[in-house]
């Protein structure tokens, strides 16, 4: 279990560090530093996605420490004489939250050539042409939703995945060179029979998991507002309307690369019982498919194996998390040359710099203006970057734009991180220069700056 103590800041001291003003200072939003409101934490250790926020009250904070364990302890196969930790898998891709999540941040793809067990930060997505019952992708009957390439002991994992990447090589308007990396994903030693030929892969890493419980408080006619009125006529972004297993009704998604998730707490079910095999409120099923007899067979830890109390705490600190303070330049007009060409290129089309959270059932989130850099729409992102797997109402092409809060830190927490759904990108740079469909002229307009302007850009986006 982590220790909190200290290193959370409240905004007065994190303004006081950083030089963030009042909202009515006329300092752009884009150079605010309390990019969490009021929960925001000035650390920039290894621990800085792992922090309550910052306005937590202080009864509330054994919880938060009771949910990071279950977030961060490994299950184990049942029986065992852990009886609250037992019943992982029994097919399963993590042993805990954190082997995808590491330090609560972004994970990472395999190297080249070599099998996914060694980067369980990445899932692969699964399924057949077709939709489900509430429109949400067509399981594949071997092998359901996801790829799952570990199994506790006389259980066969399904499959292991590999990658390759062929290069791709660019250049800029200045005549810099740059050389980027496609991947290809391939499933290995499939256990229970070829896949078919019309199967759809989607290869997706594991991002970092802080401001969500502020992401969730949005109001939904904000979110739909700005799909109805975009500030540019280059983007035209949608909503996701998705299956909710709690209210067993559509509504808005707002979380996943595909904003194909409702709500924190349907997002924390689904990763329980999709990476760890762990039942739960929500989804109380095994999750082993009808070929998958010794699956099936298997001892399980409990109906559920997390009960409802322990979920709800690890609901919770997922909602609680801190977002850190941006860390602006010590250069302030280089700061400030940075933030002008990210807004003049056109990225805040997208990457809306601020969101007013509504009501909470969690003090701490309600009512804060906040600067997460994202509108949670979906955005047609070009063939390059399609996947060929709708989800919901999302096309293969379509993605959900991801906050960029916390960017410049994802390499310190996990130094083998990588950017966008697939971990194609090695750098913040090359996650930029991948954007295609409605981002195309942005990225034109991006490899299109010059040498000094580039460079201000992406000091900027290691700031947030």
């Amino acid at each position: 279990m982590r220790t909190w103590v200290v290193v959370g800041v409240t905004i007065a001291l994190a303004a006081a560090l950083f030089g963030a003003c009042s909202s009515g200072s006329g300092e752009s939003e884009l150079l605010r530093t309390d990019l969490g409101g009021e929960t925001t934490t000035n650390a920039l250790n290894m621990n800085a996605f792992s922090l309550p926020a910052a306005n937590l009250p202080g009864e509330d904070r054994g919880r938060f420490e009771v949910g990071d364990s279950f977030f961060t302890q490994n299950w184990v196969a049942a029986p065992a004489s852990t009886t609250n930790r037992d019943g992982l898998g029994p097919t399963f891709n993590a042993r805990a939250c954190a082997g995808c999540h590491v330090r609560d941040g972004r994970g990472a793809p395999p190297n080249a050539d070599t099998d996914l067990v060694e980067a369980p930060g990445l899932l692969v997505r699964i399924s057949v042409p077709g939709t489900g019952p509430h429109g949400e992708p067509q399981p594949d009957p071997n092998y359901g939703e996801q790829i799952q390439d570990v199994a506790i002991i006389g259980v066969p994992a399904e499959a292991r995945i590999s990658v390759t990447y062929t290069p791709v090589t660019g250049r800029y308007a200045d005549g810099t060179e740059y050389v980027l990396s496609r991947p290809t994903y391939r499933v290995v030693d499939p256990m229970f029979g070829p896949l078919p030929a019309n199967v759809l892969l989607s290869p997706r890493i594991a991002p970092q998991v802080i401001g969500m419980g502020l992401l969730e408080t949005i109001p939904e006619a904000d979110i739909r507002a700005a799909a109805l009125h975009p500030p540019s006529d280059e983007v035209s972004g949608r909503v996701n309307i998705v299956y909710d297993a709690v209210a067993d009704d559509m509504r808005l998604g707002r979380f996943g690369w595909k904003a194909n998730v409702p709500t924190v707490e349907q997002q924390v079910a689904g990763a329980f019982i999709g990476d760890l095999g762990i039942t739960n409120p929500l989804f109380r099923a095994q999750n082993c498919p009808v070929v998958q007899v010794a699956c099936a067979a298997a001892i399980p830890g409990g109906d559920p194996e997390i009960e409802g109390r322990s979920f709800d705490t690890v609901v919770f600190y997922s909602q609680v998390l801190a977002v850190p303070a941006r860390r602006p330049l010590a250069d302030a007009d280089r700061d400030a040359q940075g933030s002008k060409v990210f807004e003049r290129i056109g990225c805040a089309a997208c990457h809306t710099p601020t969101q007013r959270s509504g009501p909470s059932t969690i003090p701490a989130l309600a009512e804060q203006t906040f600067h997460p850099f994202t509108d949670l729409l979906l955005h047609d992102m070009g063939a390059e970057l399609a996947d060929g797997r709708p989800d919901f109402d999302a096309s293969e092409s379509e993605w959900r734009t991801p906050p960029l809060w916390g960017l410049g830190l994802v390499q310190k927490i996990n130094p083998k991180a990588r950017f966008l759904h697939d971990g194609r990108a090695a750098t913040i740079e090359e996650a930029v220069l991948w954007h295609g469909g409605e981002a195309a002229p942005a990225q034109k307009r991006f490899r299109e700056l010059s040498r000094e302007d580039r460079e201000a850009l992406l000091a900027y986006l290691e700031t947030l």
